[in-house]
């Protein structure tokens, strides 16, 4: 029988994310019997995404929060991120691979980019989805 999972998660931007996004991942990622470096891909790309959330979509702002969610199937499993900022245009993002780039601006899109095999964003980019492949 294959295990497929389903769960939403909601995430205060003044909470420190870490402990509740690696429990999600930790959690999924057992069920799921996910190899170890498939793990850690996928716990780094969700990381990023819920600090990217909170801090540039929320602006850090206390009464405004990040839902997590994530639904499995049998060859992926894809974490979405949504939170209530005001979106942004990513055909505008700074290059992050570029050395006079002195703010690092992009990098977590380019680390989420490299670590799931799947990125996309919706709503405006307030929504990342993360796709990893099972197989």
């Amino acid at each position: 029988m294959t295990t497929v999972l389903n769960k939403k998660i909601q995430i205060n931007s003044q909470t420190n994310p870490e402990g509740i996004v690696e429990r999600a991942v930790v959690d999924v990622c057992e069920q799921m019997h996910i190899s170890e470096e498939k793990f850690g891909n996928i716990l780094l790309a969700v990381t990023e995404a819920v600090d990217n959330a909170i801090a540039h979509g929320n602006k850090n702002n206390p009464d405004k929060n990040v839902q997590l969610s994530y639904q499995s199937s049998p060859k992926e499993i894809t974490f979405t991120v949504t939170d209530q900022g005001q979106g942004f245009d990513i055909n505008n993002i700074t290059d992050p691979t570029n050395p006079e780039n002195s703010e690092n601006a992009g990098r977590g899109i380019l680390i989420m980019k490299m670590l799931s095999d799947k990125l996309e964003f919706n709503n405006e980019e307030r929504t990342v989805l993360l796709s990893f492949n099972l197989n």
